[in-house]
C-alpha cells in the first residue's frame, strides 16, 4: 500500500509541476472563478425594474387621463418620454429607444364616466420576454392603485342622501357591497427563496459552469500533452499501474478545483450575499461532481490523439450541457425528450442536489439518486480512462 501511495504521489507531483510551470494556466485558475462569478452574478441578479424607458402618449387629454399620467409619473418604475398629441402614428419603439409605449386612447375618461371603460394600450418590446412581463405586471399594479384612489374620491363626492339610503339597506346587503367595493386580496407565502432572488437559484449553475469549463478542459489535455511530448510511453513502461497513474493525474486538479469552489463561493457569499446551508453535505455534492468532471476530462484525454482534438471533444460535450442541464432555467420548461437527455449530464444532478439542500433544506433521501449518479459517473469515467491507457502500450 505504501508503494502505491508513493507511486501516486510521484505522478501527482509531476502533474502539479506541469500546472505550476504554465503561468498562463495559473493566472486563469486564480482570476477566472471570481471574474466569472461576478459577471454571471450580475447577469442573473434580477431585481424589481426601475426607470424603464417608456413612451407615454395621452390621446384623451381629459382631466382623468391627466391625473393618471401624473400619478404614473410619480412611480420609479418608468422613465417616461411624453409624446405630444395628436400622434396617431404607430409608436416606434426602436427609433425612440424605449422598452414600452403606453397610450391613453381618446375617449378613455368619458368611457369611465359612462360605465364603458376603454382599455389602455400598452405596446411592449418582446425581445426580452422576462422584462416585458414585468413591465405589464407593474403597470397593472399601478393602475389598480390609481383605480382605488379614484374609487375613494368617487365615494367621498357622493351626496349625503346616498349614505342615508344606504343605511336603510339590510346589514347583509351592505356587507356584500363593502366586499364588492374592497379589492379582493391574496395573502401570499413564499418558501425556500422568500426574496425571490434569481441569483439564489442560479448559483449552483454558476459554480458548475466554472468547474466544468475549467476542469474538463484542463484535464482533457493531461494525457494528450504527455503523448505529444513523448513522455507517456516512458510513463507506461515504468512500474506504475494504470490506476495509480489515473489517481495521480486527478489529484492535482482535484486540489485546484477545490480552490476554484472556494473562490466562487466566497464571491457569491460576500458580494451577492448568497447564503450556504449544510456545508458538509454541499461539500460532498461538490466533491462527487468534481470527481465526475475530472474523470470525464481524463476520459476525453485518454482517447484523444492531440491536445487540439481533446479541447474540441471537451467543447463539443460542454456546449449542450449548459443550456439543457437546468443550470440557468428550470428543467420543467424543456420538452420531455430533452429532460430525459438532461438526466445524463452530471451538471443536472449537481444543480438539483445543490438546490434541494441549500434552498429547500431537504434531507439526503431527496438527493440519494443524484449522489449515486455522480459517484457512478466518477467510477465509470476514471475506470474507462484507465482502461483506455492500454492503447498507449501498443
Amino acid at each position: 500500500m505504501t508503494g502505491s501511495v508513493r507511486a501516486i504521489a510521484s505522478v501527482a507531483v509531476k502533474e502539479f509541476l506541469h500546472i505550476w510551470r504554465d503561468r498562463r494556466i495559473v493566472v486563469l485558475i486564480l482570476l477566472l472563478p471570481p471574474l466569472f462569478t461576478l459577471l454571471f452574478g450580475y447577469a442573473f441578479e434580477v431585481g424589481e425594474l426601475s426607470q424603464v424607458p417608456t413612451l407615454l402618449r395621452d390621446d384623451d387629454q381629459s382631466d382623468t387621463s391627466r391625473k393618471l399620467t401624473d400619478f404614473l409619473s410619480t412611480k420609479d418604475t418608468f422613465a417616461f418620454q411624453k409624446a405630444t398629441p395628436p400622434a396617431n402614428a404607430e409608436p416606434d419603439l426602436l427609433r425612440t429607444q424605449v422598452a414600452a409605449a403606453l397610450i391613453v386612447p381618446a375617449g378613455w375618461g368619458a368611457g369611465l364616466k359612462s360605465g364603458e371603460p376603454v382599455p389602455l394600450r400598452l405596446v411592449l418590446d418582446g425581445t426580452d420576454t422576462t422584462t416585458a412581463e414585468q413591465i405589464e405586471g407593474l403597470l397593472k399594479k399601478h393602475l389598480g392603485d390609481f383605480q382605488l384612489d379614484a374609487r375613494q374620491d368617487l365615494i367621498d363626492s357622493l351626496p349625503p342622501e346616498v349614505f342615508e339610503l344606504g343605511e336603510k339597506l339590510p346589514v347583509e346587503v351592505r356587507k356584500q357591497f363593502v366586499s364588492a367595493m374592497e379589492p379582493w386580496g391574496v395573502k401570499s407565502e413564499i418558501r425556500y427563496n422568500p426574496g425571490l432572488r434569481f441569483i439564489e437559484f442560479v448559483t449552483p449553475g454558476i459554480i458548475g459552469l466554472i468547474l466544468q469549463l475549467l476542469t474538463v478542459t484542463l484535464m482533457a489535455c493531461t494525457i494528450t500533452r504527455e503523448r505529444e511530448a513523448g513522455t507517456l510511453s516512458q510513463l507506461m513502461v515504468t512500474s506504475l499501474r494504470r490506476w495509480e497513474i489515473v489517481i495521480g493525474k486527478v489529484l492535482p486538479y482535484l486540489g485546484v478545483s477545490l480552490l476554484l469552489i472556494g473562490l466562487t463561493i466566497a464571491v457569491a457569499h460576500f458580494h451577492f450575499h448568497v447564503a450556504f446551508h449544510q456545508p458538509l453535505v454541499l461539500g460532498v455534492i461538490c466533491l462527487l461532481f468534481l470527481l465526475c468532471s475530472l474523470g470525464l476530462g481524463l476520459l476525453i484525454s485518454a482517447f484523444s490523439a492531440t491536445q487540439t482534438q481533446a479541447i474540441q471533444f471537451a467543447v463539443f460535450f460542454l456546449l449542450p450541457v449548459f443550456p439543457l442541464s437546468g443550470a440557468f432555467a428550470p428543467l420543467e420548461q424543456l420538452p420531455a425528450s430533452i429532460r430525459f437527455l438532461a438526466q445524463t449530464f452530471p451538471l443536472t444532478h449537481f444543480c438539483h442536489a445543490f438546490r434541494m439542500i441549500n434552498l429547500r433544506g431537504a434531507d439526503l433521501s431527496f438527493i440519494a439518486g443524484d449522489l449515486a449518479f455522480l459517484l457512478l459517473g466518477a467510477l465509470v469515467t476514471c475506470g474507462g480512462a484507465g482502461w483506455l491507457l492500454r492503447r498507449a502500450q501498443d
